[in-house]
This record gives C-alpha cells, structure tokens and sequence, in this order.
C-alpha cells in the first residue's frame, strides 16, 4: 500500500523533461508510488473498477500534470469524469466515504514565467486560480486540499533548473507527509 500516490497525467510522456524530472524526483521517497496514466489508457478508456481500487489503497493523492490551455489535461477530466463520479455518485456510502479526509496535493507544471500568470501579464489569472475547478472537486468529494506545487517557466528548464525543481518538489512532498501523517489526514499546516 502505497503512502502517497502520485497519479501522473502527462499526454506525451516521452517528450517531457519537467514532469519526468519531477517525477524521478518524487519516485525515490519512501512510501511513494508513480504512475505514469497516459500510458495504461493511451485511449482513453480508463478500468474504473483498477483505479477505483488504487486510490483506496492510498493514504495520500498528487494529481501531477502540466497545465494546457489553462487546464489540466483531457485523460485527467477523463479519470474524474470516470472514477469519481463512480466513487462519490454511484458509490458515496462506500467507495467515497472511504476516501473522505485523504490529502490531495495538485502539482502543475506551466510554461510560462509566474509574471505571466496575474492581471497584468499575457495570462491574466494567477496559476492558482486556474486550478479552482481541482480544489472544488476536492472540496466535493471531501478530499483534504493542500497549497499546490507549481513550477513556472517548465519547458525554459536546464538540466541544472530540472534537478533543483526536482529536490524541491521532493522536499514538499517529505514536508506535505509529515504534515499530514497523524488524525484524519487532513494538513497540519497550510502550505
């Protein structure tokens, strides 16, 4: 069982250099598991009843990703259109009651730089904001939301910038497992 599942929805993953960083990064820690979505549903077709049962063995969920268009990517939709409109639907008084109260941390990838992303610059909402849609879902399906890790300027990286980015996303996700390692799960302490 898997302390923290890391649920990584990159559409070309064999083109990614961020999220892969990212990813080994996080792969290394213990009670952390990687998968790679894309991958197991190149098509779409998501197995409910598998990956139903993979978040219910986890005590922890990082939805990883880069932001497209302002969103996520369409396999995401895709597996909360499937999965959790199953569990906190057609299941709530067992599936989703069983994930009430898990930590959900969102780590997004972007390839702007953060002065692109306010009112004054060429995105005009902060990152943040645009992952509202993520946090209202978690706040739907009862899901303990933490500050999301975001990395700016993703795709301008060098390999020195990759591994940095990298030992930082490592460092919250240990930060983020203490915070949320006793009671219900819920963070200790915001951010």
């Amino acid at each position: 069982m898997p302390e923290t599942l890391i649920l990584l929805f990159h559409p070309e993953p064999a083109r990614s250099r961020a999220n892969a960083a990212l990813a080994r990064a996080a792969a290394v820690l213990p009670g952390v598991e990687v998968v790679q979505m894309q991958p197991l549903y190149p098509g779409g077709a998501i197995d409910v009843p598998a990956e139903v049962a993979r978040l219910l063995r986890a005590r922890r969920l990082v939805l990883q990703f880069p932001v497209q268009w302002y969103a996520p990517p369409p396999l995401l939709q895709q597996w909360q259109d499937t999965v959790l409109t199953r569990m906190f639907y057609e299941a709530p008084d067992t599936e989703g009651r069983r994930m009430q109260g898990r930590p959900l941390l969102v780590a997004a990838t972007a390839g702007n730089v953060p002065e692109a992303y306010g009112p004054g610059g060429i995105n005009l909402f902060p990152l943040e904001e645009l992952l509202r849609p993520l946090q209202a879902t978690a706040s739907r399906c009862a899901l303990a939301w933490s500050p999301p890790f975001l990395l700016h300027a993703a795709n301008r990286l060098d390999e020195a910038g990759l591994a940095e980015a990298g030992g930082r996303y490592a460092a919250r996700l240990r930060r983020w497992q203490a915070e949320t390692a006793a009671g219900d799960g819920r963070p200790a302490l915001a951010g």
